[in-house]
């Protein structure tokens, strides 16, 4: 006969009943496992068959259950960028791998003339040199020489027409006086006004002399002008990752790679499961030395990819994204530079949930799951998440501090 399900209390089997554990999805941690076990109607154990399922009772308590997975993960600097040389000229100095270059300093030297960082989004793709050019290039100038304490002075606020200074041209050397006549030159027509846009700057008279000021503090010519090629351009300061340049060699090809100073995790992650994880969201990174150290994710690609077929491991081949985390305390991974780590993401908590141990659900014939009390009686719960070898289990008389009986 089957087992009944009545809320109200389940009536005894009669004969034996099946009790049987649940196999827990993938994502949830280790620690369910599977029970198949014949009992009596006295809820002992049927050793007929020459196996003995030991028993016990387990206290239905209050607490919180989260899901949680583990991935794999690389501790590193980030994805390292290139770097490549922006005009003519031979490389002179070069920076040691590891170090750390920030705002207004040196990254590389071409013909003993420095090449400076400065931060931002948008490097220099233009010569800088008629007063009243206008545009986010510019920004990327008068926003670092105030940082670096330069008196840039005002700037003309936004919607400002500016009208561009002409740039004259240098006169033709002079001929002896028995050289043909030359052709005048067409005239230069005249320069379009320019409307200040949001995220524009303008080169005004006192940028121009700020930038005379800074290029004499850092070594380069004092000319006003910046052309592409004397600054680099980076998001912030950044550490040399490697360098592939030698001395003497042209500046205008790659120079070497460059990462972040900060260091992250870079996670692996299916696309399927990246849709439960968010900005913000809390997560722990367990070490080589397994100590663990909570950190945040920062970012999540937008851009999937396949994984390392080389790599050997269940997700060669496979579409991934990456998942970036920051780590809240990197003190503790003061002494490492790369390592690989392991990720646990909670996707899903529940709060204050009646829970038990997973051995103790016992499957009914005409399904749901029950538990049963120690005087055999069976009452029908019904189940929400599993997490840790526990599940949440809800129906009518379980409270916390009921006894049930469990796999021991």
């Amino acid at each position: 006969m089957k087992a009944s399900n009545d809320t109200g209390g389940a009536r005894r089997p009669r004969g034996r009943r099946l009790a049987v554990g649940v196999v827990v999805p993938a994502v949830v941690v280790a620690g369910a496992f599977t029970v198949t076990a014949w009992q009596d109607d006295d809820g002992r154990a049927d050793t007929s068959n020459g196996h003995t399922v030991r028993t016990a009772t387990a206290v239905v308590t209050r607490s919180d259950l989260s899901n949680a997975q583990t991935l794999d993960g690389v501790l590193g600097y980030g994805r390292a960028t290139t770097v490549k040389g922006g005009r003519p000229g031979l490389v002179t100095w070069l920076p040691a791998t590891g170090t750390t270059v920030r705002r207004g300093e040196a990254l590389y030297r071409v013909d003993n003339v420095p090449v400076p960082v400065l931060y931002g989004a948008t490097p220099l793709y233009r010569t800088l040199r008629a007063r009243g050019t206008t545009g986010p290039d510019v920004r990327t100038v008068a926003d670092n020489l105030r940082a670096l304490g330069y008196d840039i002075g005002p700037q003309p606020p936004i919607g400002t027409w500016v009208t561009p200074r002409s740039v004259t041209a240098e006169p033709a050397p002079t001929g002896p006086a028995s050289a043909a006549p030359t052709t005048p030159s067409a005239p230069t027509p005249a320069p379009t006004p320019v409307q200040v846009k949001r995220g524009d700057a303008v080169l005004t008279g006192s940028l121009i002399a700020a930038v005379k000021r800074w290029q004499t503090a850092t070594g380069m010519p004092a000319t006003g002008v910046l052309d592409v090629g004397d600054v680099v351009v980076q998001s912030g300061a950044v550490r040399v990752d490697g360098v592939q340049a030698q001395l003497a060699d042209a500046a205008d090809g790659t120079l070497m790679t460059v990462t972040s100073t900060t260091k992250s995790v870079a996670v692996s992650v299916d696309p399927g499961e990246a849709g439960s994880m968010k900005r913000g969201d809390r997560v722990t990174v367990t070490l080589p030395d397994d100590s663990t150290a909570p950190g945040t994710i920062t970012a999540i690609g937008a851009t999937v990819r396949s994984s390392d077929a080389s790599s050997g491991d269940d997700t060669s081949g496979q579409p991934r994204l990456t998942v970036a985390v920051a780590l809240r305390d990197t003190g503790a991974v003061r002494g490492l530079n790369s390592a690989p780590v392991r990720v646990s993401f909670t996707s899903e908590t529940h709060e204050n949930v009646l829970t038990v141990p997973i051995g103790a659900l016992m499957a009914l014939h005409e399904g749901g799951y029950a538990v049963q009390l120690p005087g055999g009686r069976l009452v029908a719960v019904r189940t929400g998440m599993f997490s840790r070898g526990l599940v949440e289990i809800s129906g009518t008389g379980i409270d916390a501090g009921t006894r049930v009986v469990t796999t021991s």
